[in-house]
């Protein structure tokens, strides 16, 4: 009998249509919307991790919607006029409230999956890198979608009201965007309060995860939420109403605690998909170990090429995109550095690539002006496409430049102004231009040209 039940609400209920609204709007924001998670390393279908994160991401928009769908849910007593009747019987109203909210609760979660599965398969046909610690945020996930079902469907128990399931949802969407807007970013509140959200924000780096202790206290948390929307659900007077949000408030209370109260402690490396993997003198992370070798031959050309100047760099090293050199770290002058989320790097060929490497001889990108006034990074750029072209033999604009035209006025001139020093005194200022950009101090322009660019 229990099973049969099951199979109507499953059929009859609101539940089909909840887990379909969520796999269409998902799928639709992720396949029509130009967002972040098609750009780089952290593409959703690169990795495992990259995956599951942007699928918690999305429940900044989506969860809002469960908990609307699930309200309208709760109203289908009241609509259908049979609150009173049900009240009569001497079934416990917890037997049928079961059935009701397991139905929303199986088809959620298997929507939930169901877009992890789509992923999924594009994460092995990507030759993702294999690991399990993306296993707690899924499940997470889906307790968060569950929790937000359950919440509704209790508030729209317990409030009535046709104007309930529309004034949920948007409560809930701005809840979610207040804990994810300006306000989290800029500090202004706590991280804890922050990572009570069933969402993550976007997706930093591949070769982080979720730690432990936020899985944890999340889960406590929406575990807590969930009891609260059944008990809800379930509540058939004032007094049970009160009662029933002593879950949440419990599950915060125990939650808060276990959450970290720094931001830098949410996340924590994967330090098996960080490991270095290398070729010689090239190396990248583990987790990139197929890139390896496309980067391992114009890496080897570009430290031949920066072998012409004084003290080169002996290899080449992938770079986190959520750690950058210090400038003050004495192994960063033997380092070339290679960020496959940088533009420059991301889809090149083997030229431009190798182009790109020996930019700036061998130097990160200083972030700051290098120069007075407006055309500080204009100028920088410049010096870095010449330290190029004296490394290659010949001028070429580097990929990605930007504002190419302006980069370019600047560049020739200063190229026809190296080129016309002798050939030692060229080596010099080349070396000269390493060792500033490796400090981030000077005009690298003005060092190239000995002092005569402006």
């Amino acid at each position: 009998m229990n099973g049969r039940i099951l199979r109507i609400e499953l059929r009859r209920s609101i539940a089909p249509w909840a887990g379909g609204l969520f796999l269409v709007a998902a799928l639709a924001s992720l396949y029509l919307l130009g967002g972040p998670w098609w750009n780089g390393t952290k593409l959703w279908t690169a990795q495992w991790t990259s995956m599951v994160q942007w699928e918690r991401y999305l429940l900044t928009f989506l969860w809002p919607l469960v908990v609307g769908v699930g309200a309208l849910q709760g109203l289908r007593d009241r609509r259908s006029e049979v609150s009173e009747l049900f009240a009569t019987t001497p079934r416990p109203a917890w037997h049928r409230a079961a059935k009701t909210a397991g139905a929303l609760a199986l088809l959620l979660a298997a929507a939930y999956l169901l877009l992890f599965l789509v992923g999924g398969v594009q994460v092995i046909g990507n030759n993702g890198y294999l690991h399990l610690s993306w296993l707690p945020i899924l499940a997470v996930g889906v307790l968060a979608i569950v929790a937000g079902g359950w919440l509704g469907m209790g508030v729209g128990r317990a409030l009535p009201s046709v104007l309930t399931p529309p004034a949920l949802a948007v409560a809930a969407l701005m809840a979610l965007v207040f804990l994810h807007g300006e306000a989290v970013m800029a500090g202004r509140t706590p991280d804890r309060i922050t990572l009570l959200s069933p969402a993550l924000i976007n997706v930093r780096d591949v070769t982080l995860v979720v730690a432990g202790r936020v899985n944890l206290g999340q889960g406590l948390w929406l575990a807590g939420l969930a009891a609260t929307g059944f008990l809800l659900l379930v509540a058939a007077g004032a007094r049970a109403r009160l009662l029933a949000l002593l879950p949440a408030m419990l599950g915060v209370a125990v939650a808060l605690p276990l959450l970290p109260p720094g931001r830098g402690q949410t996340y924590v490396l994967n330090e098996a998909a960080a490991a270095p993997v290398c070729a010689g003198q090239v190396c990248v992370m583990k987790i990139h170990e197929p890139r390896l070798a496309v980067l391992a031959g114009p890496a080897r050309e570009a430290l031949r090429l920066l072998g012409k100047l004084p003290d080169p760099p002996t290899s080449v090293r992938e770079v986190s995109g959520w750690w950058k050199p210090d400038e003050t770290s004495p192994q960063r002058a033997g380092v070339v550095f290679v960020d496959f989320d940088d533009p420059a790097i991301s889809g090149a060929t083997e030229e431009e690539l190798t182009r790109s490497l020996v930019a700036g001889a061998g130097t990160p990108l200083c972030f700051e002006e290098n120069a007075e006034g407006d055309d500080g990074s204009v100028r920088l750029q410049a010096a870095r496409t010449v330290a190029a072209a004296w490394l290659i033999g010949d001028l070429k604009p580097l990929r990605d430049t930007d504002s190419p035209d302006e980069v370019e006025a600047m560049t020739r001139p200063a190229w026809r102004a190296l080129r016309a020093a002798p050939a030692d005194e060229q080596r010099t200022r080349v070396a000269a231009m390493r060792k500033a950009a490796l400090s981030c101090d000077g005009d690298l322009l003005d060092v190239l040209t000995g002092g005569g660019s402006r």
